[in-house]
């Protein structure tokens, strides 16, 4: 006789200890993996600026392919504001110095919402939200109106909804103070890389005023920012180029708005990031529609990068027809820069590149000196500017260079600003526009003047036969 045994089932007090335990462990690998993620060291980030809503935007695709675990907004993040038609004649004349109403008008909220809902509606920004952590700042089309500062009446409003854009939480600091400046920390301990976002709009005097940028409370926080733990990387943004000036060479033909435009506060950038000893900074802009490097070697004891990204879909090259872009060309490469790396990564002689285009900062901590890619990459996400940075050339050489950062040393090539040229290499952009234009208006009436004669004596011999 065959006896059988069925196991005894387990007391109730025994599977709840089980369930517990499992519950326990499945929550502490839970835990580990998010702090993992967390703390593991950023090696891609990706940024840009000028990203027109209403327009074709492919770039995501390689932005996405780029596959950013940072994403930096620059400003532009859509074109609120409205552009009205160029009208040279008439009662209501937007250009020219005989102007006397303004090209550029304010939207309503509302219709700020629906653009913000638009650009947040693209697959590939929607794609790039899910997959990296999105942060920014804003420039002058998202703050509201074209070239617009502190004395722009809706910015309250347009902050919140900027906000929203980013989904800030609720209870961010940022929904409570004046402007959306903000600083982020990733990485573990000696892989950190902070991210310093700066608002450049909120509190800026009016241009050609040599007044602040920033504003009083935005200095003191960044200062405290600067000064907080260090980070082996920081990186700073600001909606506007830091190092290049190109105003003062392309004027008075035109003018572009810079951090060189307000001399006395770009000199109290640098003064703080030395007299703070922060090293590894790197900037990162926007704004001027073109993409570029550039490098300043005598600020802070050690050379200063900053790399402008613009734009996503606003670009110089995309306003011109085909045929004319190699002139767009030729006129970047003949503009005076002191500041341009220029290098064998470009792919244009003139090292700038006016079609759509993002950021990308690309970092190798493993190798034997940490080195940082820069880059500028195209719409098919191949590099058309590039220069390669090691972490040891961003730190200050000594106390000596920090005492005295406009100290000019012999094997420091990026020394000279665009203000210091001498007049006729700084102003040859414009004598050779004026002079093209003197020379095309001569020969136009010369045509003319020859037209005229030749009627005069057709008529002349008709009346004679």
């Amino acid at each position: 006789m065959v006896t059988s045994r069925v196991p005894s089932p387990i007391p109730n007090y025994q599977h709840i200890i089980i369930m517990n335990r499992l519950f326990f462990w499945w929550f502490l690998l839970l835990f580990t993996a998010a702090i993992a993620a967390e703390v593991s060291p950023i090696t891609r980030i990706a940024f840009g600026s000028c990203a027109n809503q209403s327009a074709p935007q492919p770039i995501w695709d390689a932005i996405n392919k780029f596959d950013p675990q940072v994403f930096i907004w620059l400003g532009d993040n859509i074109y609120g504001d409205i552009r009205r038609p160029l009208k040279v004649i008439g009662k209501e004349r937007n250009v020219g110095p005989w102007k006397n109403s303004p090209r550029f008008v304010p939207s309503t909220e509302e219709e700020m919402k629906l653009r913000y809902a638009k650009a947040k509606a693209n697959p590939g920004y929607a794609r790039l939200q899910r997959n990296a952590k999105v942060i920014g700042t804003w420039d002058d089309h998202d703050y509201g109106l074209n070239d617009a500062g502190k004395e722009f009446d809706r910015k309250v409003i347009n902050q919140r909804l900027m906000l929203d854009f980013l989904d800030e939480p609720l209870d961010s600091p940022r929904r409570k103070q004046a402007g959306v400046y903000a600083s982020y920390t990733y990485g573990p301990p000696n892989r950190k890389v902070k991210v310093i976002v700066l608002d450049t709009r909120y509190h800026r005097d009016p241009l050609r005023s040599d007044g602040s940028i920033l504003g009083d409370t935005q200095w003191r926080w960044l200062e405290k920012e600067l000064r907080a733990s260090r980070s082996e990387i920081t990186i700073i943004g600001s909606s506007v180029q830091v190092i290049s000036n190109l105003s003062a060479t392309t004027g008075p033909l035109f003018y572009m708005e810079s951090w060189g435009r307000f001399p006395k506060e770009r000199k109290r950038l640098f003064k703080l990031i030395a007299d703070t000893k922060r090293n590894g900074v790197i900037f990162i802009s926007g704004d001027v529609h073109f993409g570029e490097i550039t490098r300043y070697d005598c600020s802070v004891g050690y050379p200063l990068y900053d790399v402008t990204s613009s734009g996503l879909v606003q670009s110089v090259e995309k306003v011109v027809p085909r045929p004319l872009r190699s002139i767009v060309r030729l006129l970047f490469w003949y503009t005076p820069s002191t500041m341009r790396v220029i290098n064998d990564n470009c792919k244009f002689r003139s090292c700038t590149y006016g079609q759509q285009n993002f950021g990308a900062i690309s970092i190798d901590w493993n190798a034997n000196s940490v080195t940082i890619r820069l880059e500028i990459r195209d719409v098919n996400g191949l590099t058309v500017l590039g220069t390669n940075v090691s972490l040891t050339e961003l730190q200050a050489q000594g106390a000596n260079s920090l005492k005295d950062p406009t100290t000019k040393g012999k094997s420091q090539r990026y020394c000279t600003l665009e203000v210091e040229l001498p007049g006729t290499t700084r102003y040859r952009l414009a004598v050779l526009v004026y002079f093209t234009i003197a020379v095309l208006a001569m020969a136009l009436v010369g045509l003319i003047v020859g037209a005229l004669l030749t009627i005069t004596a057709c008529v002349y011999k008709c009346k004679v036969d």
